[in-house]
């Protein structure tokens, strides 16, 4: 007899653990836009995807993606069966929203599911990079006593600015608060009961930051969000960090802030040319770079993971999704 799950299409990568969550429940078709095959090397699978989209799109009922790797509107009308597309993570700066909601698509993503996991991420580069550890560790290897090496700056007490207090931003908030930091924060709006300081205008939220920490959505609205004139307000004491989305911070803007010492450092987890490192940053010993993980975690992962099957059989079985976009 024919599968009577629904039948899924998978575009972002996938452990065969977290695979084995979803099989239960969907007839899944495993077709990730890009895959690691081997150490440092990504090998693009686009031809794997849109084969797949041709060949099963009229069975296709659910897709599950990520907001780098999206959906488009073309995909979309090539499967006249699609009821629901889910983002693993919070974003979904890559699917056609609108398109979608024309077409009567139901959208959910993993909101909440990693906040905590990308809150403490964006608190491990931000002490990385200001108190040095990257380099520190190294000297220490070398057998470099502290009284040969510069020191390096406090934490707690400071301020702290956040750009985009949505989930994640709240819980960096949060974690700020324990090191006994003042908070503002810039967004499209104040939001009300809220105690932390509001500050319309992104370049007055740098200039009074020491720390300033991006947790804004990406997309085009906030690409390049972070530039010059924001480099130069948060200032020579000042560490950038971000945790959202690398096209949010101009990458030749922020090379050139770091060489200049326009800036006192910086703690990245994203940058525009992901999956490959940011060859114009790559030169900084006052930078520290990590590979898009803040959102990983076992525990993060599996609960993402489990917010999309609640999801889609929810949806599936004629309940609302838990988490609409």
């Amino acid at each position: 007899m024919p599968s009577q799950r629904p039948k899924l299409l998978v575009l972002n990568f996938m452990a065969e653990l977290h695979q084995g969550m979803v099989t239960p429940h969907f007839d899944l078709i495993y077709a990730p836009t890009a895959e690691l095959r081997a150490a440092h090397v990504y090998a693009p699978t686009a031809e794997l995807r849109a084969a797949h989209v041709l060949a099963d799109g009229a069975q296709i009922r659910a897709v599950l993606t990520i907001g780098s790797v999206g959906l488009s509107a073309v995909e979309m009308d090539a499967m006249p069966a699609l009821e629901i597309v889910c983002a693993l993570g919070v974003g979904y700066e890559n699917i056609d929203v609108a398109h979608a909601r024309a077409r009567g698509i139901v959208l959910a993503n993993g909101a909440g599911t990693n906040d905590d996991c990308v809150a403490d991420h964006a608190f491990a580069l931000l002490l990385a990079a200001v108190r040095n550890v990257p380099k520190l560790d190294q000297q220490c290897r070398l057998g470099v006593w502290r009284d040969a090496l510069p020191l390096s700056a406090s934490v707690s007490r400071r301020r702290l600015g956040i750009v985009g207090l949505g989930g994640i931003g709240h819980k960096v908030a949060q974690r700020g608060l324990g090191f006994g930091m003042q908070i503002g924060y810039h967004g499209r709006k104040r939001q009300e009961h809220v105690a932390h300081s509001y500050f319309a205008d992104l370049l007055a939220l740098a200039e009074w930051a020491d720390f300033l920490v991006v947790a804004t959505p990406g997309g085009p609205t906030t690409r390049h969000l972070v530039d010059t004139k924001v480099l130069a307000a948060l200032g020579a004491d000042g560490y950038l960090v971000n945790v959202s989305r690398g096209s949010v911070v101009d990458t030749a803007a922020l090379a050139e802030a770091l060489r200049a010492g326009v800036i006192a450092g910086a703690g990245l987890d994203v940058y525009e040319s992901e999956p490959k490192p940011p060859q114009e940053l790559l030169e900084f010993d006052n930078l520290v770079l990590t590979p898009h993980v803040g959102g990983w975690s076992p525990q993060a992962i599996e609960a993402s993971v489990l917010r999309f099957v609640e999801n889609a059989t929810r949806h599936f079985a004629g309940q609302a999704v838990v988490s609409p976009i």
